[in-house]
């Protein structure tokens, strides 16, 4: 989460940022090219407070990014001054919440931002094997801990097992008709994610002219970080857009 994943536009967004190729991933698949713009206003972490919500409204917005036959019997997290934490005990295995900025990547331009409100539904293998990965990167960033100090409490999860290894099949809804992803365009983008053990996307032919899947490196988006990319298990997310909104309702594509 860290450049660009999010956007109500596809093809607009292929066109303009992928064409320059651009990696993407979870958080941000839309927000780099616009966010630029912005850059100035999202320089360091603003106060707690402005990345918390009202729990009612967050349980809500959490359940929001999957269809309800999905997301009624889903876990739900709520953010926190420390962290995430359960607020509804689910029984089918998914879990819903809210992910900010501060949970993406540490390259992305909007990580700062206080606006950022992105439901999200992992199914019962992302639970196991991504979620975790999530959650403490979230925790880590709101006590204070250095990136550095984040990325080393991950390498140590990972090779101990505390976090296993990516699961076949994790993928993740997103959508919520009422997620703030970006502040680059309509700010919104109804899609699933699917999380996947490549270092690069050839074999989902991602980002290639016509194609609807849309996806890069999950640790880092922009160049220059491949040494210590490659120093963890390989990782890449993947987005499609969807027709619909999680209500049921379509989504309005903008002319082209």
């Amino acid at each position: 989460m860290s450049d660009s994943i999010f956007t109500n536009a596809v093809t607009k967004f292929s066109a303009g940022c992928l064409a320059r190729r651009l990696p993407v991933t979870a958080l941000a698949l839309a927000g780099l090219c616009g966010a630029a713009a912005h850059a100035d206003e999202l320089t360091r972490m603003a106060p707690v407070e402005a990345y918390l919500m009202d729990r009612t409204q967050e349980i809500a917005l959490a359940k929001s990014a999957a269809p309800d036959s999905i997301a009624k019997d889903a876990t739900v997290l709520v953010l926190t001054r420390t962290g995430y934490e359960t607020a509804v005990k689910g029984t089918n295995g998914f879990v819903c919440y809210v992910g900010r900025g501060i949970g993406g990547a540490p390259d992305w331009p909007e990580r700062w931002n206080p606006k950022i409100r992105a439901a999200a539904c992992d199914n019962p293998p992302a639970v196991r094997s991504f979620t975790p990965l999530l959650t403490m990167r979230t925790a880590m960033t709101l006590t204070g801990h250095t990136d550095a100090q984040i990325m080393d409490r991950i390498k140590t999860a990972l090779r101990t097992k505390e976090i296993p290894a990516l699961e076949a099949g994790a993928m993740c809804y997103m959508m919520s008709k009422h997620s703030y992803l970006s502040a680059y365009g309509s700010h919104n983008m109804a899609h699933v994610m699917f999380y996947v053990p490549f270092a690069d996307g050839k074999n989902w032919g991602a980002n290639l002219p016509g194609s609807p899947v849309i996806g890069g490196n999950y640790w880092f988006l922009t160049p220059g970080h491949e040494a210590e990319a490659a120093t963890l298990p390989p990782l890449s997310v993947y987005l499609v857009a969807t027709s619909t909104w999680s209500d049921g309702t379509a989504v309005s594509m903008p002319a082209m």
